[in-house]
């Protein structure tokens, strides 16, 4: 996600932390920069001239600062301006009435219906009661696809098949309300702005509806023409917020850069994969920091805490003590952090984790798995005492798990470095790990 504009960053503020004096110079030749990194990335014009005139701005203040470090201070000037940009603060849901509605609306092939499901996904972990409504009748196999989803995110789905989609969404409320849900999620049908009958159609099913929300999905991979359809469909309805999917394939982040600014509406959730759960809160300043290449560290604790169970992490952190970690327990942590996400995504929140130094790693979920099947073809002894793993035993698990005798050896020798790693860790008592205090004190 944003690997390209990220590189760009990171080129530009390579330079300008070493900047010893801010000069009219170097803000200029750097604002030059920051501009032709936001157009390649498809940013807004008028929002790319609004942002350099901003940082340009206050980037004069720091002439007369007796900084130690004035390069420092110009790149937090360029990360607090982006942060503004994008809304400073995360904004969430409005849901007041019961049930609440949401009606979620956006044009062909944005991603609505896995949206839908995403969404009451989300809601349903958070203790909420949702139904969701199909009512796209026009699109081959919608309303089958919604309940699929509605099936793997466990929530119900009301549908007629065919019919008035006014109609169905009426039903569907009122079905809501009998039920007592607390949400309702209506999927309306992709459609585009200058088709008046189908603006005429979703104009009155929200006046029908009074929705708590009028989200518009849109897909960020289309830059600019995301933000032109949200400020289309603004204009017909008083939209309260965007979801930005398939930003685990946007490389250049025009539209999550743009849209705000341009609609005047936060961005509320971004889509950054294809599984239920790839639906994440829009964090103003993590996005920032990502897209200037400051990595998300907190979002990695975030899917940590979600995946990890706290007896398994206490167990492990035992073992770390003792120096007991052996394969198997090297193999679960493998299994847990692919539950996390791909490994692409989890090191792209790392900070300085560009794309060419993930290219360097060569590190993919293809990798995690040949390391299971490497493992899996062990022995227990072999998993527990790697040490005795000689080469006829190499040879054996290089045949049964289909990998070269090189790869075996390659994580004998990794787990090797890494036994002597936490051997190291083991014994400083007073690191502490997040929720689970020191080593050799639990809570």
């Amino acid at each position: 996600m944003f690997d390209h504009i990220t590189e760009r960053f990171e080129s530009i503020f390579r330079n300008v932390r070493g900047l010893g004096k801010i000069t009219d110079k170097n803000i200029n030749d750097t604002v030059r920069e920051v501009r032709r990194a936001l157009l390649d990335a498809d940013v807004n014009f008028k929002v790319v001239k609004s942002f350099v005139k901003t940082v340009q701005e206050k980037a004069q203040g720091t002439k007369v600062l007796k900084s130690v470090k004035p390069g420092q201070h110009f790149v937090k000037i360029i990360r607090d301006e982006l942060v503004a940009l994008l809304g400073s603060d995360t904004e969430d849901l409005v849901l007041k009435s019961k049930p609440a509605v949401i009606l979620l609306a956006g044009l062909q092939g944005s991603g609505k219906t896995t949206t839908a499901g995403k969404l009451a996904q989300r809601l349903k972990k958070s203790g909420k009661l949702v139904l969701m409504v199909a009512a796209d009748v026009y699109r081959p196999a919608a309303v089958q696809q919604l309940i699929t989803v509605g099936k793997q995110a466990d929530v119900a789905v009301y549908e007629e098949g065919t019919g008035d989609p006014l109609a169905i969404c009426k039903r569907g409320i009122e079905e809501a309300r009998s039920l007592k849900n607390d949400v309702v999620i209506l999927d309306t049908a992709g459609r585009l702005h200058v088709d008046g009958e189908m603006m005429t159609e979703i104009q009155q099913i929200a006046d029908m509806a009074n929705p708590d929300e009028i989200l518009f999905v849109a897909d960020g991979m289309t830059g600019q023409d995301a933000v032109n359809s949200a400020q289309a469909f603004h204009e017909a309805l008083p939209l309260s917020g965007v979801i930005l999917t398939k930003m685990d394939g946007d490389a250049r982040g025009g539209a999550a850069v743009s849209i705000r600014e341009v609609t005047g509406k936060p961005i509320k959730f971004i889509g950054t994969s294809e599984k239920l759960d790839g639906l994440d809160v829009f964090d103003p300043k993590r996005i920032a920091d990502r897209i200037l290449g400051f990595g998300d560290v907190v979002s990695i604790v975030e899917k940590a805490q979600d995946v990890f169970d706290e007896d398994q992490a206490k167990d492990f952190q035992t073992k770390l003590v003792k120096n007991t970690f052996d394969l198997d327990d090297f193999k679960m942590q493998l299994q847990q952090m692919k539950k996390m996400g791909s490994m692409s995504q989890l090191l792209g929140m790392m900070p300085g984790m560009n794309s060419k130094a993930l290219k360097q790693l060569n590190m993919d979920d293809r990798q995690v798995g040949w390391t299971e099947a490497i493992i899996n073809s062990m022995t227990p002894g072999e998993r527990q005492r790697p040490e005795i793993i000689n080469g006829s035993r190499r040879l054996r698990i290089s045949k049964g798990s289909g990998r070269p005798v090189q790869e075996i050896n390659s994580l004998l020798n990794q787990f090797s470095q890494m036994k002597k790693m936490m051997k190291k860790m083991g014994k400083m008592k007073n690191m502490k790990l997040p929720g689970l205090g020191s080593f050799g004190k639990f809570k």
